[in-house]
């Protein structure tokens, strides 16, 4: 392993800054993606709960003092109680459009890492191996092994660049998915806390 790093040259600096950038955005996208950071359990069990409409007051003060994506909506929701109900669902789908934005922050880094760090090791052992070409007619009427030692240190970059894409790409993926299954969620949550909050004549 140590072989990949040593006399990596620059292509080798650059793929390691990408996989420090990539493990910590998979980490942080892991820590802020947690489902009680998203939709805190003080506001799931009011709004699962089959029963007349939580107070206001409360419900309000509840979701300011615990920040979150569904917090939010319900705060917007409240702010736009006195609309009807299409036009107040109207306003949260934008918000909630919003708030996807948020969860999905750093996804595309992965994904522009994913994309890069494979080319990024390609060209390293490309680079590496023109000059070992160049002297390719002194090798051999010499010593091969240098050459064959030059070429397999070229090809450590395009093992490094895959090494650096292939669990960014995973993440990538699983926090993608992830994040979709978030929205689809809060949508409903939402969705259950206008029908329940709203009248039928009001719909």
């Amino acid at each position: 392993m140590f072989e990949l790093f040593k006399d990596g040259g620059v292509f080798t600096g650059i793929l390691l800054v990408c996989s420090v950038i990539s493990l910590a955005f998979i980490l942080e996208r892991i820590w802020a993606l947690r489902r009680n950071r998203i939709m805190p359990p003080e506001l799931l069990n009011v709004l699962n709960r089959d029963a007349e409409p939580v107070e206001d007051a409360w419900l309000r003060s509840t979701s300011e003092s615990r920040p979150s994506p569904l917090g939010r909506l319900i705060l917007t929701m409240l702010d736009y109680r006195a609309w009807p109900r299409a036009e107040n669902a109207s306003a949260v789908e934008v918000h909630a459009r919003q708030e996807v934005v948020g969860l999905e922050r750093g996804l595309i880094v992965l994904e522009v890492i994913t994309g890069i760090a494979p080319l990024l090791g390609l060209v390293g052992t490309i680079y590496g191996i023109i000059p070992l070409f160049g002297d390719f007619g002194k090798a051999i009427s010499g010593d091969q092994v240098l050459i064959a030692k030059g070429i397999g240190a070229a090809l450590n970059k395009t093992l490094l660049g895959l090494m650096v894409a292939i669990p960014s790409l995973v993440a990538w993926s699983l926090l993608n998915k992830r994040v979709e299954e978030l929205s689809i969620d809060l949508s409903a949550h939402c969705d259950a806390f206008l029908r329940r909050n709203y009248p039928p004549e009001s719909r």
